[in-house]
C-alpha cells in the first residue's frame, strides 16, 4: 500500500492560511527560526489547488493549521502545531512536552476557540 501523496522532496510540508494576518505573523516567526528549511511552507490562500496535495481541498486548509509529515499523513489542528514544533530546534522540546494525546485534545480544543475569534481578522473568502 502506497502512503498517500508523499510530498516530493520528502520535507514536512505546513500548510497555513496566508489571507489571515494574525496566521501568517505568526508562520512568519516560524519561517525565521533555525532550522525552518526542513519544511516547506506553504501559503494555502495563494497555491494552486494541486500544491495542497491528495486529502487536502482549499476549505479545509484554510479553516485551520495542517501538516503533511514526510511520510504522507496528514494532521491538523494541535496536533499540525506540535509536527512543525517537532521538525524546529527551538520547539522540539516543547513539541515533545506536549505530544500526549489527552493535552493534544485539550490543546486541539482551544485551538477551535482560537478559530472562531480568528474571524475577526480573516478577511471574508
Amino acid at each position: 500500500m502506497t502512503p498517500p501523496n508523499p510530498p516530493s522532496d520528502a520535507r514536512p510540508t505546513v500548510y497555513f492560511d496566508g489571507a489571515c494576518p494574525v496566521c501568517r505573523r505568526e508562520i512568519a516567526l516560524y519561517q525565521r527560526q533555525p532550522g525552518a528549511d526542513a519544511l516547506c511552507w506553504v501559503d494555502a490562500a495563494a497555491c494552486p489547488p494541486e500544491a495542497l496535495g491528495r486529502g487536502l481541498d482549499r476549505p479545509a486548509a484554510l479553516a485551520r493549521l495542517h501538516v503533511r509529515a514526510a511520510d504522507g499523513r496528514l494532521v491538523s489542528g494541535a496536533a499540525a502545531f506540535i509536527a512543525m514544533w517537532a521538525a524546529l530546534p527551538r520547539t522540539a522540546r516543547l513539541a515533545r512536552l506536549l505530544n500526549r494525546p489527552w493535552l493534544v485534545r485539550l490543546l486541539d480544543a482551544a485551538y477551535t476557540g482560537f478559530l472562531k475569534l480568528r474571524r475577526l481578522w480573516r478577511p471574508a473568502r
